[in-house]
Parts: C-alpha cells; sequence; structure tokens
C-alpha cells in the first residue's frame, strides 16, 4: 500500500458477516454500544465512516436486559402524535411489557450517527423476544 494515498473501503468491497449478541443479564447501555459498533463496521480494521461496510447484529433475549439504578421507574419514553395534548409518556418498565423490542431498538438507534446511513444501518439490526431466531442460516459461527 503506497503511504501518499488515503484508503477508503468501498461498498461493493464489503462482506456482512452476522452476530448474535445475548441481552440477558447485559446492561442496556453497554449491549447498545456494542451493537452500534458491529452495524457501523467500528469493529473492522478497515473502517470507513462513510460506507455502509457493517455487519448485521441479532440480539436475543431482549426481555432480560437489565437497567442499572431506578430507571425502570425514572426512564420515559415519549411520543408525539402531533396533535395538541398528544404527547404520551411511558416509563420503562411500561414499554418492556407491551414491546421488550423497541427498548434495544431505541437504544441502538440513539447510538448510531444521526445521517442517512443511519436509516439503512438500523434495518440489520434483528431483535427478539426469547433466544429462538429465524436468522440461524445466516450465522457460520
Amino acid at each position: 500500500m503506497d503511504m501518499n494515498r488515503t484508503f477508503f473501503q468501498r461498498k461493493e468491497d464489503c462482506k456482512a458477516n452476522w452476530h448474535v449478541i445475548d441481552a440477558s443479564d447485559k446492561i442496556l447501555g453497554r449491549l447498545a454500544t456494542e451493537a452500534a459498533d458491529i452495524l457501523r463496521g467500528k469493529n473492522k480494521a478497515l473502517f470507513t465512516p462513510h460506507a455502509k461496510c457493517g455487519d448485521y447484529v441479532v440480539v436475543v433475549n431482549c426481555e432480560k436486559v437489565k437497567l442499572t439504578g431506578d430507571k425502570w421507574d425514572q426512564k420515559i419514553y415519549e411520543s408525539y402524535s402531533g396533535y395538541r395534548s398528544g404527547l404520551k409518556e411511558k416509563t420503562a418498565k411500561q414499554v418492556l411489557e407491551k414491546h421488550p423490542t423497541k427498548i434495544v431498538q431505541h437504544a441502538v438507534k440513539g447510538m448510531l450517527p444521526k445521517n442517512r446511513i443511519s436509516n439503512e444501518l438500523i434495518k440489520r439490526l434483528k431483535v427478539y423476544v426469547g433466544s429462538e431466531h429465524p436468522h440461524k442460516a445466516q450465522i457460520k459461527a
């Protein structure tokens, strides 16, 4: 490799692998940073920020994720419908009971860069309740 040239990875040269992360007894923030780094490709030696060279991530057992302190009652997820008085607030405990996958998806999406690539990267994240998932054929290791 010539030292006077800058190397940029092309998306045609990237080969995506599949990774499985078991979320049982893991802290949500640390799990989200691990998944976001794999989605972006920061775990590879040839990381390029503008290229979509990351891997696919399958998170299983998302209902067993941990939050530290009193965050189950204090952490609030907001959604706004667009109408007056349309702000809805739910605690992390309420979201876990109804949609346990949304806690992990929301955390990982918040750790991705705020640009056009993040919409493509979040599609590579697959989150499942329980240990069963339909992507066993893609995972080689």
